[in-house]
């Protein structure tokens, strides 16, 4: 990833609504989310939401399939996934202890879901 196009997510992240869309999306993942439905939960006017998507979609953060009438909106967490590499890549400057405590608090936050047993 270039520095550009970091900046470029960063920057689309750096506004309330589209953040608090996004976290939304990733709550949502992997089915995504009609825009109607994303603009209720967020209480948003649906144009104002579709300007706001738009910009996630240019900076790579969203990307949108139809289905019939309505689009659904999905989180790229693979292009999430690449600007948080982007900004940890150099963070410790050669020493993996200083971002320690960042990888474990993610692995902390992001643990697989356990399969319940049926009990039988």
């Amino acid at each position: 990833m270039e520095t550009e196009e970091a900046g470029l997510a960063l920057a689309a992240l750096a506004q309330s609504t589209r953040l608090e869309a996004f976290r939304a999306l990733v709550r949502h993942e992997p089915d995504g989310l009609a825009a109607g439905d994303l603009a209720r939960l967020l209480e948003v006017p649906q144009n104002t939401l579709s300007a706001h998507l738009s910009i996630l979609t240019r900076a790579r953060l969203v990307t949108s399939e139809r289905h019939s009438r309505s689009i659904v909106y999905r989180a790229n967490l693979t292009e999430f996934r690449n600007v948080a590499v982007f900004l940890l890549r150099d963070c410790c400057g050669g020493r993996p202890e200083v971002c320690e405590p960042v990888v474990e608090t993610l692995q902390a936050c992001c643990k697989p879901r356990r399969k319940e047993r049926s009990r039988a």
